[in-house]
């Protein structure tokens, strides 16, 4: 599948009032904590993007009754935490490497064996992160050449707890970890270098389970209990992002972002945006099931290249495909480091949106952590997004002030996260054709 996105002078900006997509982080971790919890859960507004129902997919061959989705409601029956059964054969996870590094954490302190496997893409990612303090707790988990998946998972160890300093920032490893923690005996303590999402300690207090957050630590006491509740679950913000940026960078834009979780460990774009001159601004404040919400509106500005502060980077690290896009249509020069976790992601983030840039006729040049980028215009041009969603989003935006077309190639993999994206751009105002190969 590839996008076809018409720039040029009939252009116009970004409007009206839109939902994006449910969460793809606090969907994920629903359905693995309804899953192990004592009784019956309710999730509404529940991600129906491949990488979550893969995870919904998981639990249900490991004999978990859910119903659902229908319009985003799931409802699970949790068999409590030791009873998930063996499944039939390896679980697929497809792109998604949240499930594949939350699943080790919450497999690893199983009776049985298993196997996680995923796409091609999510097979060439670094899982020795999460297989590295997993053994260090008594884990036994396997990997192919070089630490990459698929994993196989020995079941029946004896997990210990553990204090863990993690080497890099990510949430995906402390997830794991904590996870793990639930099923070892005693105090699980990670300690992160700096500040990650922490929908996994929120939710796991709605869930009625004790996590002690101290700064840059978090612990987790085993072994656990999680009870069953009901989780609401708000508009992602890495999805709202894409509209934010497009607004932010197109004339004559106003647009209203509903219901969007603005939890402080993922505002990162916010704030950088804001950094960069952005106009936006929160309404209808409130608090949801543990989680921050708002309504957020995003109008036309004038973008300012700035320096982007390497604290934020954590808060942003999916955004940044579109922030680059932003970055080229600022006045000035953005200089983005400390980011080499985007060089693992679903692709070299860094390497192939420089490569589209400098394709688009940006002054855009990568650097072993980041990019340094000259803004300006945008030209017309072929990007390759090499599968990841993403990447593919954030070209789509550009085209809000491209000089003509852009041809995006392989787009099949937006629907991992934003199912429907071309259809609701378009509703506001892009112009975006959808070609199937």
């Amino acid at each position: 599948m590839k996008y076809i996105v018409q720039g040029g002078s009939d252009k116009s900006g970004l409007k009206g009032s839109i939902r994006v997509p449910g969460d793809k982080s606090i969907s994920h971790r629903s359905i693995m904590f309804g899953s192990l919890a004592e009784g019956t859960s309710i999730i509404s507004g529940f991600l129906e993007g491949e990488d979550s129902l893969n995870t919904l997919r998981a639990f249900q061959a490991m004999g978990v009754n859910i119903d659902g989705p229908v319009d985003g409601k799931v409802t699970i029956e949790g068999v409590g935490m030791h009873g998930l059964t063996a499944p039939a054969g390896p679980l697929y996870v497809g792109n998604s490497g949240t499930s594949m590094r939350l699943l080790a954490g919450l497999l690893a302190g199983q009776r049985f064996d298993v196997e996680l496997s995923g796409d091609t893409s999510l097979s060439k990612r670094p899982m020795k992160r999460v297989t590295d303090p997993l053994a260090e707790m008594g884990a036994r988990v396997d990997t192919a050449e070089g630490g990459k998946p698929p994993l196989k998972i020995t079941g029946n160890q004896s997990l210990n707890s553990i204090s863990y300093q993690m080497p890099m920032a990510s949430a995906q490893v402390k997830s794991c970890c904590l996870l793990a923690g639930m099923y070892a005996q005693g105090k699980t303590c990670v300690t992160e270098p700096a500040v990650t999402r922490d929908h996994t300690e929120r939710m796991l207090k709605a869930f009625g389970c004790d996590v002690e957050v101290q700064d840059s630590q978090a612990c987790i006491t085993g072994p656990a209990k999680l009870i069953a509740t009901d989780i609401d679950v708000p508009a992602d913000i890495s999805s709202a992002a894409f509209f934010m940026v497009g607004a932010s960078i197109a004339e004559d834009s106003d647009i209203l972002l509903q219901h969007v979780g603005i939890n402080p460990t993922r505002t990162g774009v916010i704030d950088i945006l804001k950094l960069m001159a952005a106009d936006i601004t929160f309404s209808n404040q409130q608090e949801i099931g543990g989680e921050p919400v708002a309504d957020i509106r995003v109008k036309s500005s004038s973008l300012k290249g700035v320096h982007i502060p390497e604290e934020l980077v954590p808060l942003a690290i999916d955004e940044f495909p579109v922030i680059f896009v932003a970055a080229a249509c600022a006045d000035g020069q953005t200089i983005v480091s400390g980011a080499e976790e985007l060089r693992v992601k679903e692709s070299d983030r860094i390497q192939v949106m420089a490569d589209g840039l400098v394709a688009l006729g940006v002054d855009a040049r990568a650097t072993d952590d980041g990019m340094i980028i000259q803004g300006g215009s945008i030209g017309a041009g072929t990007v390759y997004s090499h599968d990841d969603h993403r990447i593919a989003m954030a070209f789509a935006m550009a085209g809000l002030r491209a000089s003509g077309e852009i041809h995006i190639e392989d787009c099949d993999n937006v629907n991992t996260s934003f199912p429907g994206f071309a259809e609701l751009a378009a509703s506001c105002g892009l112009s975006i054709k959808v070609l199937n190969d």
